[in-house]
């Protein structure tokens, strides 16, 4: 297992292919996912699947929201924008419904649904997949949080695009990580 972490590395959504994790197995890794700290047990997440014909769907109402936004955007673009959610099989959007407590922060809820969203990461890995966890503007454009079904106080975490990876783990390059030095400190007394 830590080998799998020291090693994990997101693919580009486009480096995704078929097959995704079918129905079973996408139950299975989401129920994985949702095996994080929760204080209280609110579940202050939820998952939305976006797979099939859905994410050619979803990719319409996202190419539509863009153009509107940007009438003098070329036709190439647009396109991108129309296959956003097509460039992997199997598309989680991570929704996190964190809500006013009186005993669990609204803080300590949003970080639990960033937990599922990592978990979902490493159970795909774990599982022989790939994936990847982005937001980019659609996470934060209410036309397609209304298309996705949130609540006006539900907010997306991100999307987890998931599909069987183009490369193998040992041909993915890596990118810089932090230097320890300059992220850790010791407390003392």
């Amino acid at each position: 297992m830590l080998s799998l972490l020291e090693t994990r590395r997101s693919l580009p959504p486009k480096q995704l292919r078929e097959p995704g994790p079918d129905k079973e197995q996408l139950e299975h890794l989401l129920t994985i996912a949702a095996r994080v700290p929760d204080h209280g047990k609110l579940a202050p997440w939820r998952f939305i699947v976006i797979a099939e014909n859905a994410r050619v769907h979803l990719g319409e109402i996202a190419a539509a929201a863009f153009l509107t936004d940007n009438v003098d955007i070329d036709r190439e673009t647009i396109e991108v924008e129309r296959g956003r959610f097509t460039r992997a099989p199997v598309v989680v959007a991570i929704v996190s419904r964190a809500r006013s407590h009186p005993k669990i922060p609204v803080w300590e809820q949003q970080l639990s649904a960033g937990a599922v969203a990592m978990n979902l990461l490493i159970s795909a890995e774990a599982a022989g997949f790939s994936a990847v966890w982005l937001t980019e503007w659609c996470a934060f454009d209410r036309r397609i949080l209304d298309a996705l079904g949130l609540e006006p106080d539900e907010r997306l975490a991100g999307f987890v695009y998931i599909g069987t990876p183009a490369l193998k783990r040992e041909e993915r390059s890596d990118r810089a990580r932090p230097d320890l030095s300059a992220i850790i400190s010791y407390y003392r007394e």
